[in-house]
């Protein structure tokens, strides 16, 4: 391995190598995550959960808390804002097997911010290093800590926001290099992870704008981080981790897939999404990523329409077979 793809070591917890799949609502549930890290990502982290909706036992939430014992290493994401409920919770689950615990203070979705929530806790320093400090007490796992730049150009306190996670026992902090008020839009700013890194001893995992293999080396050298998060780049690209690694490892392009496993891909996605959701819900879920699977293919654009239409496997794997 080079200097740029090594193992990273978060608390007790040993990833194979350093390019994570970010969270991600409504992307990085199970079957989705099987397919990244079987493509080589060092760790796959799960869509959000809600610690109330733990607490109220929301029937939903017992899906998104499922793990495949193939899944290789994973880490668990709540998001709340009372730090005796999240830290309950937290000691609730953890017989999961879920590797490493993450707490979300990066959503920048209005529903979750207007409760307090995921981005708003950056305007809260305090109530940060309470959430953190009873979350490292209340369970033996790794506990990490994903933030943004900070809530908006006025106040970008990345830096302050990581030293209180260090100092309140977090084993790693994730930057985001853009606002809240940005949401995904304009450029990510590298220099804030680089500051981050600069001011804490703890790993520091840069995230937005790794778009490819290039971008990624790019994010390590510039701000020497210790890992990085591929979020939206890896929808209906699960391949990206692969490439990515080879290409750390000693510059090697690897071509990107053919048609044919691009379509052997959707597929198997979506048997998994039925064995794990059902026909249904399986087969709405598979909607949007045929859509990113196919983004840019001859007849996508047609492959995008058709979906929208298609209500089972069979349907779905006879459109892939004619018009891909």
């Amino acid at each position: 391995m080079s200097d740029l793809l090594h193992k990273l070591v978060i608390g007790n917890v040993t990833l194979d190598n350093n390019i994570i799949l970010a969270p991600m609502a409504g992307v990085t549930d199970l079957p989705f995550r099987l397919l990244c890290s079987e493509q080589g990502a060092g760790m796959c982290c799960m869509e959000m959960v809600s610690a109330k909706a733990i607490l109220y036992k929301n029937k939903n939430t017992e899906s998104l808390l499922e793990i495949h014992p193939q899944e290789g290493t994973v880490s668990l994401q709540l998001f709340g804002s009372d730090p005796k409920i999240i830290s309950e919770m937290a000691k609730k689950i953890e017989e999961r097997p879920f590797d490493i615990l993450d707490i979300n203070m990066g959503c920048p979705v209005p529903k979750v911010v207007n409760n307090g929530e995921g981005s708003a806790l950056m305007k809260q320093p305090k109530l940060v290093e309470e959430i953190i400090t009873a979350l490292v007490r209340a369970v033996h796992k790794p506990v990490t800590v994903k933030i943004r730049k900070g809530f908006d150009e006025s106040h970008v306190n990345a830096v302050e926001i990581a030293k209180i996670a260090e100092s309140s026992g977090a084993a790693a902090v994730a930057v985001h290099g853009r606002t809240r008020e940005q949401y995904y839009a304009g450029e990510a700013d590298w220099e804030i992870i680089a500051q981050v890194k600069q001011s804490v001893s703890i790993p520091v995992i840069g995230n937005g704008d790794i778009t490819d293999s290039i971008s990624a080396e790019k994010m390590l050298q510039e701000t020497g981080c210790d890992g990085i998060m591929i979020g939206r780049a890896a929808r209906g690209n699960p391949w990206i981790f692969r490439q990515t690694a080879a290409y750390l490892t000693d510059g090697t392009v690897l071509p990107s897939p053919n048609r044919e496993e691009i379509k052997e891909t959707i597929l198997r996605h979506a048997k998994l999404q039925l064995e794990c959701k059902g026909e249904y819900t399986g087969i709405r879920e598979m909607r949007k990523h045929v859509s990113w699977y196919t983004a840019g293919m001859p007849n996508s654009a047609r492959m995008r329409q058709s979906v929208n239409m298609v209500e089972s496997f069979e349907e779905l794997e006879r459109m892939v077979k004619e018009v891909l």
